[in-house]
This record gives C-alpha cells, structure tokens and sequence, in this order.
C-alpha cells in the first residue's frame, strides 16, 4: 500500500511473493533463456530463490552492501564481495542477476559493470520486483516503476534489530 503522500510503500508477504511470482512470468514472457541465475545478497534472495525453482536454474549468490547506518535507511559505500558462490562451477553463459529492488541504481549498475568484464559471461540481463524513478539503472525486466521513489518497507523488515530474545517473546503465551 502507497502512503497517500507517496512516500511509504508498505508490503505484506503476499503481496511479496505475488510481485515475485509477476516477475518470474516477465522473464518468461520475453523469450529469453539463460543458464544460470545470480541474485545480489541480502534483496534479492528470495526474489532468486523463487525464480531459481521456477525455472529450475542454479542460483548463484554474490553479496553487496551499501545500506548501514540509521538501521539501514542511509546507503554508504558500495562493498561487493571479491568471490561469487556458486554451486557447481563459474558463473558463465546467459546470467539473470536478480535483485528486489533499483533503488538509487548504484549497485545494480556496478555489479553489472563488473559482470560485463568477466569473459564467461556471453549475456547479462537484470531482473527486481520494483524500479524507482530516480534509479541511475533501469533493470531489463521489473514489476513495478514507482513514479515517487518512495521507500519500501517490506515484509521481512520485522526482523531487523529483533534478536532472538525478542523472536522467544512472540512465542510465549
């Protein structure tokens, strides 16, 4: 649900997991086939998993961080990890690299940068459930284009800062 101002995006898990499930069928609207998935660790992860299962293509797992400060709403500096997990082999081939969102679209456009370097990798596409206007980088395939870049409070966001005390709390009666 969109704040009247247009400032807050607010999302439930389903609404989650049908915004994934739409982006799941854009890819496969497009006609294109690719070998592997690498989806952009901690945002997209499930949105990968999903569409890893879907399309039942190994998914492959780099990590990034740019959100830190003030219980991360305030983006800093880009870290990338230097090693991509992958479960059998290099990344290589057609790549989907899938995230939850383009936010500013700094880190979708350096990670893109840095894949299109690497010679294994013949084609690169990308794919997140939401594009925000101010986005730097607009992804090749995207559920939703979110004309007030408002920020997004999703579903999982519950758990930041929980801990586990405060988790055992929720199941005590």
């Amino acid at each position: 649900m969109l704040t009247d101002d247009g400032k807050h995006l607010y999302v439930s898990w389903d609404e989650y997991h049908l915004l994934t499930e739409r982006l799941a069928l854009k890819v496969h609207a497009s006609g294109w086939q690719f070998d592997q998935i690498l989806c952009l660790a901690r945002g997209g992860m499930r949105p990968g998993d999903v569409l890893s299962r879907v399309f039942d293509k190994p998914l492959g797992i780099m990590s990034t961080s740019s959100y830190r400060a003030e219980a991360g709403t305030i983006q800093g500096r880009l870290d990338m990890a230097k090693y991509i997990t992958m479960p059998k082999g290099e990344l290589a081939g057609r790549v989907l690299l899938v995230d939850d969102l383009a936010d500013s679209g700094v880190t979708l456009k350096a990670v893109v940068e840095r894949l299109r370097g690497m010679p294994a990798i013949s084609e690169l596409r990308s794919a997140v459930i939401w594009t925000k206007k101010v986005s730097a980088y607009t992804p090749d395939y995207y559920v939703e284009m979110l004309e007030t870049s408002p920020w997004i409070h999703q579903p999982f966001e519950e758990y930041d800062g929980m801990g586990p005390e405060a988790l055992a709390k929720k199941f005590v009666v």
